[in-house]
């Protein structure tokens, strides 16, 4: 709601008053009149201010019309002032108006008054809006004097030719006073070379009116160079026209003299080996040398202004955190990092970083070179895994004698006790007791295979009877959660092998399905045959084209994720949790299945299961044509008397059993040194000796030599926990025959009975 109009009134008469206030509500003028009548009561009104226009009569008892406008004129000088009077003359109204009255009224013509206040208004209105915009004009004006005299920047403003009309202060610097700078040519000072590009891009902005930026050099009298950046735009007048350009500059010579020398350590850096980058202290990449772009494969355009905490790591985040902990605190950090690249390899980088600080000694930036040592760290765990293995190997050559001695009576007496069995559940039990002993068996030659590099004797195989052993473990020993399923070709080939080892790889592929469904699940194996040509086996290094039989183990279990699909098949890399996977079996199966030229595959799929396919060569068709004959009778002895020297009193006893069970007569030694005392009472009498190579006090070699001291042609069969001793050769001066741990009575008897009748 506008606010009504306020009228200050010098009246001595309350009925001019009235008339006035009836003439305004007849007009429709909102105001409110306030009337005085005495000169004390106009100056309190006048110094309180706040009118909009002053009516006065000009006849009162104690004051007049022309004193009150000069007071009017000193307190309130914008105010409209109207005399309103009946008495008013010719010349006294004259008089008023020289002195500044806006208008005089007589009141025999009351209906003027309305008028004259509308006008008086009007002009008052008029006059403060051109005295507020000639003060605006003056204020800008002074604004930009200060500016165009304070600021640095060169400000010139010059005709359409690019004669000079006003320079800045601030050309004195460069170009000597400015005040000489008028009406000569701009570009005269502009570098040659610059010069008529310049004087183009001038041309292109005065007839499109476009402001136009440009870089050009001055060259001064001196023969200074000095490098500007400047800004022209047009000034035009009230129809559009251009009339003037003005130019903003500045000298940017000591910015272009620290880009240059910027540039120049910035190739030095750009020749480094290592990556080397720059973030300010929110982690936003700022430089990113050319070593940077080829280790990670972004370059400095799509790396500059990333965040190097999103764009270089994935789950290292808290490797991160402690490195810039560090830094703040100590100005430095160095460490390895794992981070990925543009392509999504991870790498491991030797990590330095140095914080940098403004002049202030407040933190500005974050210096970082990285070295790229993932190949190095490579090696480290290839040169550890090597020694981890060989610390294996000689643990397992230390733990396989004994383990072997273990065993080695189980094996020999579960023959013997099943001759006195008669019981279906008894023999049964039996059987199952021959089988674990078996199976532990084999793991110590796995062990020992893995380690020592052991390939184990090949034969030909019948892969079938391997996959019914593993079925018949599976379903004995699985949880029942575990379906099984099988489909084997029937006319599967036979392969060339090492069944333990071939067993072992299905085991260790079993028992992985079991455990990536704790919950449950369906376990199938299928066997079937296969060719494969040049290209379908060429990236299997040392593999070779031709019949193939491929057995594979799938199950529904929770899968591998895409990342861990390379590194499934490290020695030592497993996903389990500690104490439930060595991460020894898929690097057994990849290392069994090479010495047997094939190769295995895998495919995963997180939430829906794994398949291992084992691809191994074929036999030979002539080979497949073998034919399996019945095991001969066991030989028996006639009453030969054999030495069975051996610090397990376990093997001894079950070695004598045996023996004496198949004719032979049996006599028993500790160790080496008993064995001498034992042969010498006996003398020419004894047969045949069976000899443990690790023994207490005398080995089982140094005996070897000490019988042939006393005997040369003594027969002796060499038994060893391990599959090759090296302490014990076998022919002249040696041994003619090796049985490794644990052997059973058939191994024994067989092996015996070949010695004794060797000549």
């Amino acid at each position: 709601m506008k606010s009504p109009l306020r009228i200050l009134h010098l009246e001595d008469d309350v009925m001019d008053t009235d008339l006035l206030r009836a003439m305004l509500e007849m007009d429709k003028i909102v105001a409110a009149v306030e009337r005085v009548e005495t000169r004390e009561q106009f100056l309190r009104a006048l110094e309180a201010g706040g009118y909009d226009l002053v009516i006065s009569d000009y006849s009162l008892p104690s004051f007049d019309g022309l004193t009150a406008l000069s007071l009017a004129r000193e307190l309130m000088p914008s105010v409209p002032f109207i005399l309103f009077s009946g008495t008013i003359g010719e010349e006294a109204a004259i008089e008023s108006l020289r002195n500044g009255a806006t208008d005089y009224v007589l009141k025999q013509r009351p209906e003027r008054l309305v008028t004259s206040m509308r006008r008086a208004l009007r002009e008052f209105e008029d006059r403060r809006r051109r005295q507020q915009a000639e003060e605006a004009l003056r204020e800008r004006e002074e604004f930009f004097r200060l500016i165009s005299e304070n600021v640095t920047d060169l400000i010139a403003v010059v005709d359409l030719d690019g004669r000079r009309v006003y320079n800045s202060p601030s050309y004195e610097a460069l170009l000597g006073d400015p005040a000489k700078l008028l009406g000569t040519d701009s570009f005269e000072e502009i570098h040659p070379e610059d010069r008529e590009r310049i004087r183009r891009v001038f041309r292109e902005m005065v007839a499109s009116g476009v402001g136009q930026r440009a870089e050009f050099r001055f060259l001064l009298k001196d023969g200074t160079v000095r490098y500007i950046e400047s800004q022209v735009s047009a000034m035009r007048d009230r129809n559009g026209k251009v009339t003037n350009v003005i130019v903003v500059s500045r000298d940017v010579t000591e910015r272009k003299n620290a880009e240059e020398q910027i540039r120049e350590q910035a190739a030095l850096l750009d020749k480094a080996q290592d990556a080397i980058c720059v973030t300010d202290m929110e982690q936003r990449i700022l430089y990113w040398n050319r070593s940077a772009e080829a280790l990670y494969g972004w370059t400095a355009a799509e790396s500059l202004g990333q965040y190097a905490n999103e764009l270089l790591f994935k789950n290292d985040s808290s490797r991160q955190m402690e490195a810039l902990k560090s830094l703040i605190s100590i100005r430095e950090w160095k460490g390895d990092l794992h981070q990925v690249t543009k392509h999504g390899t991870e790498i491991i980088v030797e990590s330095r970083w140095t914080l940098v600080h403004d002049n202030e000694g407040k933190p500005k930036a974050i210096l970082v070179i990285n070295t790229d040592i993932t190949e190095k760290k490579k090696l480290e765990s290839q040169f550890f895994r090597s020694q981890r293995l060989e610390n294996i190997g000689m643990l397992a050559s230390g733990i396989a004698h004994d383990l072997n001695n273990v065993l080695a009576p189980i094996m020999m007496a579960v023959p013997m006790l099943r001759e006195n069995v008669t019981e279906l559940a008894d023999r049964n039990m039996l059987d199952m007791l021959d089988r674990s002993a078996r199976r532990g068996a084999e793991l110590v030659q796995q062990i020992l295979s893995f380690a020592r590099g052991v390939e184990g004797e090949h034969k030909l195989i019948q892969p079938r009877h391997l996959l019914a052993d593993l079925e018949k473990m599976i379903r004995e020993t699985f949880p029942k959660s575990i379906q099984f399923q099988k489909n084997i070709d029937p006319n599967l080939r036979p392969i060339h092998g090492n069944p333990t080892q071939i067993h072992q790889v299905l085991l260790n592929l079993g028992v992985n399905a079991r455990d990536a469904m704790p919950n449950g699940g369906t376990l199938a194996i299928l066997a079937e045959n296969a060719r494969f040509e040049e290209p379908q086996v060429r990236r299997h290094a040392g593999v070779k084209a031709g019949p193939f039989v491929v057995l594979r183990v799938v199950d529904t279990g929770t899968g591998i994720p895409p990342e861990l699909l390379e590194r499934i098949f490290e020695p030592f890399f497993t996903t389990k949790e500690p104490g439930k996977g060595t991460g020894l079996g898929l690097a057994t199966v990849r290392g069994i299945l090479k010495n047997h030229g094939g190769f295995v595959e895998v495919k995963s799929e997180v939430g829906k299961g794994t398949s291992f396919r084992i691809c191994l060569p074929a036999a030979e068709p002539q080979s497949s044509q073998t034919t399996f004959i019945k095991a001969a009778e066991l030989p028996v002895g006639h009453g030969e008397l054999v030495l069975v020297v051996d610090d397990e009193e376990a093997i001894q006893q079950i070695a004598r059993a045996t023996l004496e069970n198949f004719g032979y007569r049996v006599i028993s030694a500790n160790n080496g040194a008993e064995a001498l005392a034992v042969y010498k009472q006996h003398g020419n009498e004894v047969k045949a000796v069976i000899l443990d190579s690790m023994m207490p006090f005398m080995d089982g070699a140094a005996t070897i030599r000490a019988l042939r001291e006393i005997a040369p042609r003594l027969r002796i069969v060499g038994v060893s926990g391990l599959s090759v001793d090296d302490e014990i050769s076998t022919g002249a001066g040696g041994v003619q025959a090796f049985l490794t741990k644990p052997y059973t009575a058939q191994d024994l008897l067989l092996k015996l009975h070949v010695v004794l009748q060797t000549e």
